[in-house]
């Protein structure tokens, strides 16, 4: 059974399993040889050139596992018969942990003051604070859920938004009468056609004034003009591990607003992300090998 995987140490990890041919691409380099013998593919975190194309010419690919919890490159592209899993828990630790950190670095302001530090200047003021705030998490699955487990102690009300409505999580309907009390805006909901462009003008309208929208969902959930527009007048603060466009070209406007927090996709970028990723993908191939069900199976859009 032919693997394509994108490192060495996930080629390790594998290596003690029967008949199992593992081979590195990760996306950077020439493809190896041998594409239509590929039975399970886990493609690199950077999504690989002309994935429709290389889809349509793996005629014995029959699973691929992502290293990612989006799976918007793949999804519409999956050949017949073949199952396509996410990576939902890999980056839970690593991007809640970038939520907090981005919260209290723009809160407490502390770019502006590691740009006095730079110049030499001693800026003593007062800042905001995460305490006494209403935190509003829009999507709220298993990243969330990590990130309410982080916000437990900082003393802040935590209201809950996903698609569908459950026992204390509001659905999406209730989202609009929600915005005008939240404090801070958390952003996780995937990259889907109903959430394309979801935080538009009056999305941002709705949010109180001095509010701070956090997107670690992805780029394009955001419409960057009107977020932009809000930025320039001073009513609201962001912070974003992900942008539309991205990588941020330069001179783009978002590099130089006020109030703007940016990092670039980094939040999953982590040790932790590493060795989680490293042992579901063993995991999988341990059932898939032994012909059990799998894990993160993908049945909808995401």
């Amino acid at each position: 059974m032919k693997i394509w995987v994108p490192s060495e140490a996930m080629v390790e990890v594998l290596s003690d399993l029967p008949r199992v041919q593992c081979e590195v691409y990760d996306g950077k380099g020439e493809m190896p040889d041998g594409l239509e013998e590929v039975e399970v593919w886990v493609p690199p975190l950077i999504t690989p050139r002309d994935v429709k194309g290389t889809l349509a010419k793996m005629t014995s690919l029959r699973l691929v596992q992502t290293v990612t919890a989006g799976v918007e490159p793949y999804r519409p592209n999956m050949p017949e018969g073949t199952v396509l899993c996410n990576a939902r828990g890999v980056h839970d630790a690593g991007t809640a942990e970038w939520a907090v950190g981005a919260m209290i670095a723009v809160l407490r302001e502390f770019p502006g003051f590691a740009d006095a530090q730079r110049r030499g200047e001693w800026t003593y003021h007062h800042t905001g604070v995460l305490a006494d705030s209403t935190v509003l998490i829009v999507g709220y699955g298993s990243i969330g859920a990590a990130l309410e487990r982080r916000l437990d102690g900082f003393e802040v009300d935590v209201v809950r938004v996903a698609r569908t409505a459950r026992d204390g999580v509001h659905g999406m309907d209730d989202l609009p009468g929600l915005l005008p009390d939240a404090d801070v805006v958390v952003l996780l909901v995937p990259a889907t056609a109903d959430t394309a462009g979801m935080v538009d003008a009056a999305f941002l309208a709705r949010m109180k004034d001095g509010a701070l929208l956090v997107n670690a969902a992805r780029g394009g959930v955001v419409d960057t003009g009107a977020l932009v527009d809000e930025l320039r007048s001073g009513r609201l603060r962001a912070a974003a591990d992900v942008t539309d466009p991205e990588p941020l070209p330069e001179g783009h406007p978002l590099w130089t607003a006020p109030g703007f927090f940016l990092t670039p996709h980094v939040a999953g970028s982590t040790p932790a992300s590493g060795r989680r990723m490293l042992r579901l993908v063993r995991s999988q191939m341990l059932r898939y090998l032994a012909g059990e069900p799998l894990n993160n199976v993908i049945t909808d859009t995401y």
